[in-house]
C-alpha cells in the first residue's frame, strides 16, 4: 500500500505543481517522534467539495470534510478526532490535493516569521 501511495505522490506532483510537492515533502512530519506540538506541520482548509469514490462515502469522511470547510486543520487533529486510520487520512489528503480541493499552508513558516 505504502508504494501505492509514493506512486501516486510521484503523479500528483508532475501534475499538480508545487502544491504536491510541498505535501509530499512536509506529509510526515506531523508523526515525527522529535514534533513535541501537534500544531506544527502542514494546515489544511477545504476549497470545494471533492468527488469521492464511493467507498470514502462514509459518516467519518464526511464529518471530516464539513469540519475542514469551516476551519483549517492539521493531519494530527485529524487522526485524533476523525477515527480515520492514518492510511485513510493520508488518502482523502492526496485525493484532496490531486483535486486541488484543499488549501495547504505551512504553519512552521508563520512561526518562523514572527520571531
Amino acid at each position: 500500500m505504502a508504494k501505492m501511495v509514493d506512486t501516486f505522490f510521484f503523479w500528483a506532483r508532475k501534475t499538480t505543481g508545487s502544491v504536491t510537492d510541498f505535501l509530499a515533502s512536509n506529509l510526515e512530519r506531523d508523526d515525527a517522534p522529535g514534533d513535541a506540538s501537534p500544531s506544527t506541520g502542514l494546515i489544511f482548509k477545504l476549497r470545494h467539495w471533492p468527488e469521492l469514490q464511493p467507498s470514502q462515502r462514509t459518516a467519518k469522511v464526511l464529518r471530516l470534510l464539513s469540519v475542514m470547510s469551516h476551519r483549517p486543520i492539521n493531519r494530527h487533529w485529524m487522526l485524533a478526532n476523525s477515527r480515520l486510520s492514518a492510511r485513510q487520512v493520508d488518502e482523502l489528503l492526496a485525493l484532496l490535493v490531486a483535486q486541488e480541493a484543499v488549501e495547504v499552508v505551512d504553519s512552521g513558516k508563520f512561526r518562523a516569521s514572527q520571531l
